[in-house]
């Protein structure tokens, strides 16, 4: 497919070669363990060919699961991508393929709480070891590569609270002292293609496609998109520790794909319009939506990313009680209380400062008042609206 065609075109037509839909609008669900050979060549054939999208074991993938990976690869620009059972596995796992007993990590000190929490349980135990950094530090990050540091992990925005870092800063930064060392992002906020991570020079872009590229909170999906570079590495270790997932779910997931242009647009509107009226409210000390100045790292946000999501979060002025925040959070009419996002519902959780300084130790910016984080769905931006301006009447 053409290179020019906008975002939405490809969308819809991305992974869907006459191999994969066989005729249909649809690539064809394809679930199979065992995949006959009809000869001894042909056995060889596929043998040689397992990685290169021949059939060869279930394990290895159905037409079903390379027309995701190629829709992928398509959408950002990568030479291949790996199918994780979740978000969470796409992460550990693509960071499993590239360290060794000794080695050291370099981890956002703002990521998913998840995988901070893979870096002091699990790497410790494989002696390899983590520097968790602050992800506003821009070029500062040089003097904390080490000579054992094989990874450098980003996140983009940071989670909960949303900062955006100077990617190109920190990448350069890291391949002035270590041209070699291997560059990953969970890119799972601007769903692989409002950021273009691997035009950064970031060697995998990881999503939980569970989020976005489903998009209807029914199915559990990771994805790792590698540049040539790492590829080879990335695909036959994660193979290695089993990592796969079901036809089913990749065939949900690409036709996820083919609305996903529309609803980022829709989650990106939505959002703008409740996170400026947000930023009204005197309740409100800080709103923390990239796309408003208010978010740290906004500057970078307008000179590297091609749109918003729905995810953000605010900061009230008030500390609450358990008593106010179980008032405010348990009487929404519209706003569900949920992990995850990115399905076409609203969601509301809340963090205390207590938890958030806990979750991001390496952070010296510190908040003081109850952390709220929304994602916007795709109802009436009004409906949701008014449905927040309660949660705020009932705090008086």
């Amino acid at each position: 497919m053409s290179k020019s065609q906008n975002l939405e075109t490809k969308l819809v037509h991305a992974g869907r070669k006459q191999r994969y839909t066989q005729g249909s609008v649809s690539p064809v669900i394809q679930r199979a363990s065992s995949l006959v050979f009809n000869s001894v060549k042909d056995k060889k054939h596929a043998t040689i060919n397992r990685y290169k999208g021949e059939l060869f074991y279930g394990r290895r993938g159905t037409l079903t699961h390379f027309a995701l990976q190629d829709a992928m690869c398509e959408l950002e620009g990568g030479a291949g991508c790996y199918l994780y059972p979740c978000g969470a596995a796409a992460v550990t796992n693509a960071i499993l393929a590239f360290v060794s007993q000794g080695d050291h990590v370099l981890m956002t000190g703002a990521a998913y709480e998840p995988t901070q929490d893979f870096c002091n349980h699990i790497l410790t135990n494989f002696g390899v070891s983590t520097t968790f950094y602050d992800p506003m530090i821009g070029e500062g990050l040089a003097a904390l590569i080490q000579p054992n540091t094989k990874i450098l992990f980003l996140e983009s925005p940071s989670s909960l609270t949303m900062e955006v870092p100077d990617i190109p800063t920190l990448v350069q930064a890291a391949r002035s002292v270590n041209p070699d060392i291997v560059i990953m992002i969970d890119n799972t906020w601007a769903a692989g293609v409002l950021f273009p991570a691997l035009e950064f020079g970031i060697d995998i872009s990881i999503q939980a496609g569970t989020k976005y590229l489903v998009g209807h909170s029914d199915v559990m999906i990771g994805t790792a998109v590698s540049n040539a570079r790492c590829w080879d590495q990335l695909r036959e270790r994660s193979y290695l520790m089993g990592q796969m997932v079901d036809a089913d779910s990749a065939y949900t997931t690409a036709r996820g794909l083919r609305t996903l242009g529309i609803r980022l647009k829709q989650h990106e509107e939505s959002s703008i319009q409740v996170a400026k009226w947000l930023a009204e409210r005197p309740e409100v000390k800080a709103v923390y939506h990239p796309a408003l100045p208010s978010c740290p790292g906004h500057e970078f946000f307008k000179r590297d990313f091609k749109g918003s999501s729905g995810l953000f979060s605010f900061e009230l002025y008030q500390k609450l009680t358990d008593e106010q925040l179980a008032n405010f959070l348990d009487h929404f009419e519209i706003f569900s209380m949920a992990y995850s996002w990115g399905g076409f519902e609203s969601l509301i959780l809340a963090n205390q400062p207590a938890e958030i300084a806990r979750i991001r130790p390496a952070i010296e910016r510190k908040l003081t008042g109850t952390l709220v984080r929304v994602h916007i769905g795709l109802e009436a931006v009004e409906d949701l609206i008014h449905d927040l301006e309660k949660g705020f009447e009932r705090l008086k």
